[in-house]
């Protein structure tokens, strides 16, 4: 099989402009061209801590045709820490097959200029289009993008009451009406007597698809993804809030620096003010229990893992000797997937050493 090439080019002076400081967040122009289709962008560095790497990652916005492929932006992620490229990938598949909401993706060759770049991740956006492309019902979406998106009242980033119950979210979409609801949300979080928040947090939040995402960030062992790397999304029709996962590279037994991550490091209970009240209610943390004993038994398990690991490292794996970052890496590439393997299979072990803990 043979992933797409994407060619990129930006004008010298433009590339200059990036150089010259990592930070900026103001786009360039560039022209793209895919399967001979030419398409004119705009591009600029994304990221926070990833921008300081050699390889960059890039974020792409579509404005000539202002759609392609029925998106409106697409996100490429040089995945420069994770020595297998796969981590990123191999989560939003596993969310998917767990049953919550998640960002499609796939890898493609980039080249810069006629330069070889190497292999990317292309990565959805999560946005009206993501909803639309689902047909899921309209509704708002709010990406968080820092330690203050919690759930909380509190701020993690100063251990002081929030000045405003919107910190820590970016509005990606949606209505002011929306931004009044998602106060209301985290004020009631807050608030709710124990009788109350058990009778009518099912009335703000899908809590089944909050368990299958909250799973999702203890399987793959997203030490970040409680008050980070996810995004909101409140359904219009249902009035219920789903979390969709974001920036998934630093799981399946490494950290942020690809370094080892002990499969025993995260509880099985997660953290954040929401996941707290919620397992605090007998019945909902009973069926949290269940489903982390039905997802162990189906999902996470070398048997169901194994193939798609490997499905994954023989498509990049002839990429990674044309990739002008990775090529030398390649021996530890090599011995990813039974590293992940081994992760699986240490990490299912933990987990279901931990369930009596939810009774």
């Amino acid at each position: 099989m043979v992933i797409p090439e994407y060619k990129l080019f930006i004008h010298p002076i433009d590339v200059n402009e990036l150089r010259k400081d990592i930070w900026r967040d103001d786009p360039v122009s560039a022209k793209l061209t895919i399967n001979q289709k030419k398409l004119d962008v705009d591009i600029a560095y994304r990221g926070s801590h990833i921008r300081d790497f050699k390889k960059k990652s890039y974020h792409l916005s579509f404005y000539k045709p202002i759609t392609f492929r029925k998106a409106k932006e697409i996100h490429l992620n040089a995945e420069y820490k994770d020595p297998s490229l796969l981590r990123n990938k191999l989560s939003f598949d596993f969310f998917n097959d767990i049953g919550c909401l998640s960002p499609k993706s796939q890898f493609v060759f980039l080249k810069l200029n006629g330069k070889n770049e190497g292999i990317y991740l292309e990565i959805e956006s999560v946005d009206e289009y993501f909803l639309s492309n689902r047909q899921l019902p309209k509704g708002s979406i709010f990406y968080a993008v820092d330690g203050d998106a919690n759930f909380s009242l509190m701020s993690d980033l100063d251990k002081d009451v929030k000045k405003s119950l919107e910190f820590g979210y970016e509005f990606k979409f949606g209505t002011e009406e929306d931004e009044y609801h998602l106060q209301e949300m985290i004020l009631n979080i807050n608030t709710f007597s124990l009788n109350e928040f058990e009778n009518e947090i099912v009335n703000y939040v899908n809590v089944d698809k909050y368990f299958r995402w909250l799973a999702g960030v203890i399987f793959t062992q997203n030490f970040d993804g409680f008050v980070h790397n996810y995004a909101l999304y409140r359904n219009a029709t249902t009035g219920l809030v789903e979390v969709i996962p974001w920036d998934y590279d630093a799981t399946w037994g490494r950290d942020v620096n690809g370094k080892v991550m002990r499969e025993d490091y995260l509880r099985i209970q997660g953290f954040n003010t929401l996941t707290a009240r919620l397992l605090n209610v007998t019945r909902f943390r009973l069926q949290y229990k269940k489903m982390l004993e039905d997802i162990l038994t189906s999902k996470f398990n070398v048997d169901y893992m194994k193939p798609k690991i490997q499905d994954l490292y023989d498509l990049i794996r002839p990429y990674i000797l044309k990739d002008p970052y990775e090529m030398d890496n390649v021996h530890e590439f090599d011995q990813e997937p039974d590293y992940i393997c081994n992760y699986i299979k240490a990490r299912g072990e933990y987990i279901r050493k931990q369930l009596y803990t939810l009774d």
